[in-house]
Parts: structure tokens; sequence; C-alpha cells
């Protein structure tokens, strides 16, 4: 059984051979290349990457390519207006997490916000360590710490932004959230997760648009702000998106330029990456 340094390590080499496909796709590195680069055999190398992503490395890159992305694109348009047209919610979407989001804006958690009790747990996941935090109203922080960050900076952000809150490490409760979300399995049996926001309106309405978004699927700024009835808000959108303080389950990862440019991502652009080639790779799987 792995342990959680070895699963660490492990996301630590997936990262770098992402970087180094990403760098030199142009001329198709052989798997032994890459593999030397990660200090791995290329048995081995292959091994990891595909039990990771459930397809090679070199398939994986090919899912994050401008042209490949500009054609998701234009596909998940499509995608949003027909669920749209049907009456469908983010809790129809097929092989994705179901979720329910209940919000208050930073007036109300001010009113009534005090003493609200939150566990919180440190992680390993598929895409690195991320900090996660849950109240009895559902999750209410995940967030990724870089491999060169103090966790407690991760922490202190959190407990900043539930400032009324009350907070109590429990490793044990959490796990069984941070298992449920990053399973494949558990997502396929369709678990419902609840979500606990707290921003203003925009805010809301942005991050409630988001999980329309199908699995596997990406979109942009502008996508979105036609979505929430504001065209010309792109640049609150961009904002709105930023400030999302509940990685991947309200998947801000998945939207993306116009020109098909991945972009930076608050938990690293590389990790933006990961995640969306991971979701890919799940999505094509199911078909």
């Amino acid at each position: 059984m792995r342990t959680v340094m070895d699963q660490e390590i492990n996301y630590q080499r997936i990262e770098q051979a992402i970087q180094y496909l990403e760098k030199n796709f142009q001329r198709q590195p052989e798997l032994d290349e890459v593999a030397e680069v990660i200090h791995l055999s290329p048995f081995h190398f292959q091994r990891l990457f595909t039990d990771w992503a459930g397809i090679s490395p070199k398939r994986f890159l090919q899912f994050l390519t401008v042209e490949f992305l500009k054609t998701k694109l234009h596909e998940s348009k499509n995608l949003v207006e027909v669920a749209e047209a049907a009456g469908l919610s983010s809790q129809s979407r097929v092989y994705d997490l179901f979720t329910s989001l209940e919000a208050v804006t930073p007036q109300e958690y001010k009113q009534r916000g005090s003493g609200i009790r939150v566990e919180y747990g440190i992680h390993e996941t598929p895409f690195g360590d991320a900090l996660i935090g849950v109240t009895e109203r559902g999750v209410c922080w995940l967030s990724f710490i870089n491999t060169d960050e103090d966790p407690h900076f991760e922490l202190e952000k959190m407990k900043e932004h539930w400032y009324n809150s009350v907070f109590h490490h429990d490793q044990m409760m959490t796990t069984s959230f941070i298992e449920k979300i990053f399973n494949r399995k558990s997502a396929k049996a369709q678990s419902k997760i609840h979500l606990l926001v707290k921003g203003t309106n925009f805010q809301i309405k942005v991050w409630e648009a988001l999980l329309k978004l199908p699995l596997g699927n990406v979109t942009t700024y502008q996508n979105i702000a036609t979505q929430i009835e504001s065209p010309k808000a792109m640049q609150a959108v961009g904002s709105a998106v930023g400030a999302n303080h509940i990685a991947y389950l309200i998947p801000c990862h998945r939207v993306i330029r116009k020109d098909g440019i991945l972009g930076e991502y608050r938990w690293s652009a590389t990790r933006k990456k990961s995640i969306i080639g991971w979701e890919m790779a799940a999505s094509e799987a199911i078909k």
C-alpha cells in the first residue's frame, strides 16, 4: 500500500512530466526521455502516469493542446444550452459529483455566522496536498497546497475567510469527504456533496454557473458572463472565479481563455492542466 509520502512524490513527478511534455510537445519526446527527466524507468513512468490519469502521457497532453480545447469550448457551449433548455440542473451532470450550494452573503454571515464549527484536515489528493474545511451544512473550504508552501498559510486564509467560526482539526472525519470527492467510483455512484459558500450575490451567480458545466468540458469568461446575463462583466467574472474558495468542487479550473489558452490558476497553472486533463480522460472513459 502506498504511503502518503509516496503519493505526494508521485504527484510531483506527474507535474514534472506534464511540464516537460508541454514544453517539448512539438517534437514528440519518446517515453524514455520523459522517464529519465523524472528519474524513473520507462516502465515505471508509463505505469505511474496511466494509473493516475487512465491514459498515456502523450494522449493526456493532446487534451491540453489549443486546437483541442477550442473544440471543447464549442461543444461545452452547446451542452450548457441543451441542458438549460431541458430544465436540467447541476444535479443532472453525467459522471460528476452532485453538488448543492447553500450561500450566505458577507453581511448575512456577519449577523448570524458566529459559532459555526469547522472541522478541517490536510489530505493527499490526486493533485497534491489539500486543505478541506467541513461544517454541518457542507464543505466550506477546499484549497490545494503548493509544494513550496507552508500548509499553515492556507489554514490561516480559511480562518480569515470564516472569521467568526470555531475551528477543530479532525483528520478522520474529513478523510471521508476527501475520499468521496476524489474517488472516481463514488462520483460515478452520484454521491451528493453539499457546499456552504460566502460571497457577494454576483460571485454566487458565477459559482452557480460553473456548477452547470459538465465534467471534462471547459468554458470561457465571456460564456459565463453571458450565462448570468452580465455580458459586459468579464473582468468581474474573472475576479469571482479567482475568489472561489472551494477548489475542484466549484470548478473554476474549467474556465479558460477564448483562444484556447488555459491561463493562470490560483493553485498553480500546472495543477490546472493536471485537473482538466484528468477530468477529460475520466469523461472519455465513460463515453
